[in-house]
């Protein structure tokens, strides 16, 4: 009871058809599908600009940093020479 039910769907839509005419209530819905078409694309493009912003702060923020070559042997690298061996002995 406090709901639709597809009866009262259908009289509805008879209803709009009947006011509204067939063509005309057509042509309203391709300019809602036109709508819907370009927010997408716009939604899209926004997202292709971010994405394109993104990339391009990330190569010139390479570019600004200088690159660090200082050696840095580590303890446990198989590749770092070991350390050379005391001759001194302890007396």
């Amino acid at each position: 009871m406090g709901g639709f039910s597809l009866w009262h769907i259908l009289i509805f839509a008879v209803i709009v058809l009947l006011l509204f005419g067939g063509n005309r209530f057509s042509n309203m819905m391709g300019d809602v599908a036109k709508g819907l078409k370009s927010f997408k694309q716009g939604m899209a493009d926004d997202d292709d600009e971010q994405k394109r912003r993104h990339e391009e702060q990330r190569r010139l923020g390479s570019q600004d940093r200088p690159i660090d070559v200082t050696p840095n042997p580590r303890v446990g690298d198989p590749v770092a020479p070991p350390p050379p061996p005391s001759d001194q002995q302890p007396r």
